[in-house]
């Protein structure tokens, strides 16, 4: 299969002329809202020296092929095998579970993001395939000499192809196969961490607990009978024998976390987890002038900011009618992101557009409220500028992000299947009229703020740690190596039963014995 990858093979056989002094770094992206971040720590290493190659789709739907500050290769991937309207068919069916009842709603929702998956890893694997299969293209790649793997473990083909080329790993990482990465990586107390996905707090009472064990369950069961299946000839014809995608990831030296404590709830981690949420935020810069103009004439009313991600375009006619007419009783004025059919409600005091510089418009100091999805980019920008947020949920980890900001009083969350005119006004209303909401907000800002070092300076000091060093493996704990019984010493557990229980059962055959001989000493006495 050495055609298949004629123009990427030029590009390899370039890498060896470059200066010594710049490290070779491979990239293997997540396309969409992932992107985002991933844009910003390579902008950053290329500015500090390093050499990019990023491998991504020819389909890719944010990602450039022809960039200033990395070389592009472009190789098969899941956007050959989807399309971003899979996602707002998606959401109709997430709309419809989230009509069930509370506690049955959330496992409907993994039910279609199983299948969802299920169908991912089968393009995933087939990818993977593809590449590892063809001998010249993997002799260029090790022939490149790359110092370091930077991925995003949430699709599975850095993964495999840095483990495979046996390269130190860097994941720039919140999700991974199924769920939240800390489960794969640290203690997980079921008790007060909640599953990926269940909707639930660390304030958990018995049925809260009860659904996260289900869900746990669930998820491990996914993982197992799900996804690893999908890349069993991959495993089988390529890596060691009992290779999983578990034992791959966890190979890992750093995994770079894109969240922190100011937003996650406190929770066990281990060492060769770094926190860097919130990197990509930034200083808010100025505004177009005709969007500036358009803020200005918001007066003292200030205005409200909506957008709904990258990803997702279509929301119910109904819904978006409702959001249109409630915003045109607000005084005050509105920019709205929205890819689709006009609402036909839309007030004179709303600005539709297809993009909006987000980061820019939170930190402008006339935005009021900020009216949001969940996705974790747009939840930190918030915070960084410190404006409380009118949650809107759709998809994947969006209510449980939302819910985090919730329990910390500053933000609202609404549920678009149920969604009114009367409901989303007296949200918007509620929260731009009750300090508290800011004031949460303004507070979590400054905890985000009070560190030594920035988040991006963490992560860059961490890649380039990892480059130094060739690797991080004083930092994985003995854990990762572990059978699962070991892990939970239920070898151990079983042995002390069983010298306990012939223990115990030596000593009721030993009374036993001398009772009955005591007894019988009695009966010829007599």
């Amino acid at each position: 299969m050495s055609h298949v990858f004629p123009v990427l093979l030029v590009l390899l056989s370039f890498l060896s002329l470059r200066p010594a002094g710049c490290s070779r770094i491979l990239v293997v992206p997540v396309d969409g809202s992932h992107w985002i971040n991933m844009e910003v720590i390579l902008k950053e290493l290329h500015s500090r020296g390093h050499f990019l190659t990023v491998l991504h789709s020819p389909k890719s739907w944010y990602i450039p092929t022809n960039a200033s500050f990395y070389t592009s290769i472009t190789v098969p991937m899941l956007e050959d095998g989807t399309s971003k309207d899979f996602y707002n068919e998606i959401l109709k069916d997430v709309i419809e579970c989230r009509k069930s009842a509370n506690f049955l709603r959330t496992f409907c929702q993994q039910r279609l993001i199983t299948n969802m998956l299920s169908m991912g890893h089968s393009i995933l694997a087939a990818a993977v395939a593809t590449m590892l299969d063809d001998p010249v293209f993997m002799r260029k790649l090790q022939d490149a000499k790359f110092d370091v793997m930077l991925t995003d473990p949430g699709l599975t083909v850095g993964v495999l192809l840095g483990n495979y080329l046996k390269l130190p790993m860097i994941f720039n990482v919140r999700w991974i196969n199924n769920g939240e990465s800390h489960f794969a990586t640290s203690p997980s107390p079921l008790s007060f961490v909640p599953v990926s996905g269940s909707e639930l707090h660390d304030q958990m009472d018995f049925q809260g607990r009860l659904k996260n064990m289900l869900h746990y369950i669930y998820s491990v069961i996914e993982i197992y009978f799900y996804i690893n299946p999908k890349y069993s000839d991959v495993f089988q014809r390529h890596f060691p024998p009992g290779t999983d995608l578990l034992s791959l990831e966890l190979a890992a030296d750093i995994w770079l976390v894109r969240s922190d404590f100011v937003f996650e709830l406190p929770r066990p981690t281990m060492p060769n987890m770094v926190y860097v949420g919130g990197f990509q935020c930034k200083k808010a810069r100025p505004l177009t002038p005709d969007l500036e103009a358009f803020m200005q004439s918001s007066g003292e009313h200030g205005v409200v900011v909506m957008s709904l991600g990258t990803l997702v375009s279509a929301l119910p006619r109904e819904v978006t009618n409702a959001i249109a007419a409630a915003f045109a009783q607000l005084p005050q004025k509105v920019i709205w992101r929205i890819v689709g059919e006009k609402p036909s409600s839309l007030g004179n005091n709303t600005l539709l557009v297809d993009w909006l510089p987000q980061n820019d418009l939170l930190g402008h100091p006339k935005t009021r409220v900020f009216v949001a999805h969940g996705g974790t980019n747009g939840i930190y920008e918030a915070i960084y500028h410190g404006v409380p947020v009118l949650g809107l949920p759709l998809l994947f980890d969006q209510f449980d992000n939302l819910l985090r900001l919730k329990v910390r009083g500053a933000a609202l969350v609404l549920e678009a299947k149920s969604l009114t005119q009367e409901d989303f006004l007296q949200a918007l209303k509620d929260i731009l009229e009750t300090p508290s909401y800011r004031d949460n907000i303004l507070r979590l800002s400054q905890v985000h703020h009070d560190r030594p070092v920035s988040p991006l300076n963490v992560a860059i000091f961490w890649i380039e740690y990892v480059i130094r060093h060739k690797g991080a493996a004083h930092l994985r704990p003995a854990a990762y190596g572990l059978a699962w019984y070991s892990y939970f010493c239920l070898d151990v557990l079983l042995v002390m039963v069983a010298v306990v229980g012939a223990f115990v059962g030596a000593s009721i055959f030993i009374c036993k014995s001398v009772c009955c001989r005591r007894f019988r000493r009695k009966m010829k006495s007599e």
